[in-house]
């Protein structure tokens, strides 16, 4: 009896989470049908104007920029955060000593736990501008955006891949060493290999975060409909579009802004899935 009603239980939660998915997928799709139809499926992808009609209903809506600025806002976070995130991870598991474990891995989890709207604040008045003066252009730009994400998702992707690395086990490590290897030879020929599923997953739940992050981006990337000839200008991303123009949005914008979180939806999904079947197809 409680047998059945577990898996009972345990079936209709995995069928939730499809449920959940279709529903989205479903929602979006519906209030994006007159963007796609009006528009064309890839010609809206290809546009890079955004402009409302004098009725407020009509317009030119295309969402190159947004999706562009959507990208290398990630592609810079993530290329910042992975190398510092395996290097946090690597020293809490296999360099520190027990009185630097606990105070660092505190630090990480308080990090992880500070909201994206102070990231947003100190990004805009101090990160910013010292990458301003460091580099140019201006404090509201791509590179603070994506260097303010990568700081974002530094913890959890630092928390995630040490709790993988922490399941080597150590029998591995010590035969390792045993045949004269060096910490860094264990590190990259042993630990990573075994801790490989765990390490992607904290990468790929990162950029999910960095893909849909909209606070600390709004203050800190511009929110200019243009796109940035060098990282130190500003532009947009797809969620500061969806957050500052959702509310006044007449009916084709609105459209347009919901096919624009439909594209957001799939290329959270594509980025998912060549994670799922591409770095992780040889695990068994």
């Amino acid at each position: 009896m409680f047998n059945r009603l577990f898996r009972l239980s345990s079936y209709t939660a995995a069928l939730l989470v499809l449920v959940i998915l279709a529903a989205i997928f479903g929602v979006l799709y519906y209030y994006a049908r007159d963007a796609i139809h009006d528009f064309g499926f890839w010609h809206f992808i290809t546009t890079s104007t955004w402009e409302v009609g004098e009725d407020d209903e009509g317009g030119i809506f295309g969402g190159l920029i947004p999706i562009l600025g959507t990208l290398f806002s990630t592609g810079i976070a993530m290329l910042f955060a992975v190398p510092i995130a395996m290097g946090i991870a690597v020293f809490l598991t296999e360099i520190a000593t027990e009185k630097l474990k606990a105070p660092v891995g505190i630090a990480i989890e308080l990090l992880a736990a500070i909201p994206s709207i102070i990231y947003g604040m100190w990004g805009l008045f101090y990160f910013g501008p010292m990458l301003q003066r460091l580099f140019g252009g201006q404090s509201n730009s791509l590179l603070t955006a994506g260097l303010v994400l990568g700081i974002m998702v530094i913890p959890f992707m630092a928390a995630i891949s040490r709790d993988a690395i922490n399941t080597t086990p150590a029998v591995l490590k010590e035969s390792a060493y045993a045949m004269g290897a060096t910490r860094f030879e264990v590190v990259k020929d042993v630990i990573f290999p075994y801790a490989k599923r765990g390490i992607i997953g904290s990468m790929v739940l990162s950029l999910g975060r960095a893909l849909g992050e909209t606070m600390a981006v709004a203050f800190v990337i511009g929110g200019v409909f243009r796109f940035p000839h060098s990282l130190t200008q500003p532009t947009i991303s797809i969620p500061v579009l969806l957050a500052n123009n959702f509310a006044e949005a007449g009916d084709l914008e609105l459209s347009a802004m919901f096919y624009m979180a439909l594209i957001l939806f799939g290329i959270s999904f594509i980025t998912i899935t060549i994670a799922k079947f591409f770095f992780l197809k040889d695990q068994k």
